[in-house]
């Protein structure tokens, strides 16, 4: 089923005038109404007269998280706050979130681009989806509650966690969808196994799942053991959130929304446009938000784009599987964690020194987070109260940071290796098959 025939399924031609269009009045609106971006073109030495077509955009400069984090809370906004209606958040490189803010039109943008992922998966207006993803400032539980509204279905808003109501509530309700991370899908489809309740008991027959990154391996036991039809929902918090793009029946890449959200494909080192269908690293530029519009936005996601017309009907451009990450960023029960997060907390405790390893694993189908850090010897004790209150502070400071709660263990001083060269902080004993 296809939700917007009119924009999904429009020509090449006509896409590119139309994004054009959109982004000519996109780089008006940023441009007299943001400083930092009419700063950064004026520095570039280009004006909102220059961008005419889609082709002009490479003249643009490139917007990066760090610019987020330098003009935090609302230093990118493009509109009053007295416009803005909703704030949402994610998890950044310091304590800071990354925030977006978001006008009532950029609502029904979500909605419809939602809509559209949703459709695609073969949901309606008579459909019960459960939405397990988590809701607050996390994007993803609000996302999804939009996207299944929009089309008209009943929401069930689960959030995440309480994994026995989730199993009996799918199961009562009769939920045909289920929108959560691909990790803790696998911790519900073993939680439903556990329950008693005989599969064919369950109406539940799709998947929208996103948040983390996972592979055809994933899908297949997800599917399996799910018994459901398994589609990947991407998004991302500083565009919009889930709804960005969204894979068809075929499962055949990720429709990406271009009518809303103009991608490229850039040389992750120079920034140089390379071809379709040459990896790369994914840049997005926002055409039709008002609060908060991005342009050339470094995703630093690694991946590639296919114009060719999908055999669903629709003509807009697929983007491959995510293969990594241009930088070192971890995601975790799909929190992003940065390595530098853990260490500035770190250098902020004086018992402890700046040497720390991260472990992270995946048991029972979630993801589990282990912090090592060596403690300096003056502090390192046998008592074991002394430890405990240490490491309920770290553990404090680090929820605090992160968003997630880490499992802690101190170690005496020295007994994590040391490298020559660059120090490896990481370890990620998860295998995605």
């Amino acid at each position: 089923m296809i939700w917007n025939e009119t924009m999904e399924c429009m020509s090449r031609e006509d896409m590119r005038k139309l994004q054009g269009i959109r982004l000519k009045r996109t780089v008006e609106r940023v441009y007299h109404n943001c400083e930092p971006y009419r700063k950064r073109m004026q520095e570039k030495g280009v004006a909102p007269s220059d961008i005419q077509t889609i082709e002009d955009i490479v003249k643009l400069p490139f917007t990066s998280k760090r610019d987020l984090r330098d003009y935090y809370p609302f230093g990118l906004l493009s509109t009053p706050m007295s416009e803005i209606v909703r704030l949402q958040a994610s998890s950044g490189t310091t304590g800071k979130p990354i925030v977006v803010g978001y006008t009532r039109n950029d609502l029904n943008i979500w909605g419809e681009v939602g809509a559209r992922c949703f459709t695609a998966y073969g949901l309606g207006k008579n459909d019960v989806v459960q939405v397990s993803y988590g809701y607050g400032l996390f994007t993803g539980g609000l996302g999804a509650h939009a996207a299944v509204e929009t089309i008209g279905g009943a929401v069930l808003p689960m959030s995440s966690g309480n994994t026995e109501k989730q199993i009996m509530l799918m199961h009562d309700f009769g939920a045909i969808g289920l929108a959560c991370t691909p990790s803790y899908a696998l911790y519900l489809a073993d939680a439903l196994l556990d329950s008693g309740i005989p599969r064919e008991e369950f109406k539940l027959k799709t998947g929208a799942f996103g948040a983390e990154p996972w592979t055809e391996g994933m899908r297949k036991e997800l599917q399996e053991k799910l018994g459901i039809k398994a589609y990947d929902l991407y998004g991302l918090t500083e565009i919009i959130g889930p709804g960005v793009g969204h894979e068809c029946e075929y499962q055949d890449g990720t429709h990406l929304c271009e009518d809303h959200f103009y991608p490229e494909i850039v040389d992750p080192v120079t920034g140089d446009p390379l071809p379709p269908g040459v990896t790369g690293e994914l840049v997005f530029s926002t055409i039709t938000k008002d609060g908060m519009p991005l342009l050339r936005f470094r995703t630093r996601d690694l991946t590639s784009l296919n114009y060719e017309t999908c055999r669903c009907g629709r003509t807009s451009v697929r983007m491959s599987r995510i293969l990594g990450r241009c930088d070192d960023m971890l995601i975790i029960r799909g929190v992003n964690v940065f390595p530098s997060q853990v260490e500035s907390v770190i250098c902020e405790i004086p018992q402890l020194e700046p040497h720390y390893l991260l472990i992270v694993d995946r048991v029972n189908n979630l993801d589990t987070f282990e912090v090592q850090v060596e403690v300096k010897d003056e502090f390192f004790s046998d008592e074991m109260s002394k430890m405990l209150e240490l490491k309920k502070l770290i553990n404090h400071r680090l929820q605090s940071v992160l968003g997630i709660s880490p499992d802690v263990k101190l170690v005496e001083p020295r007994s994590i290796g040391r490298s020559q060269g660059k120090a490896k902080r990481v370890i990620d004993k998860r295998i995605l098959k």
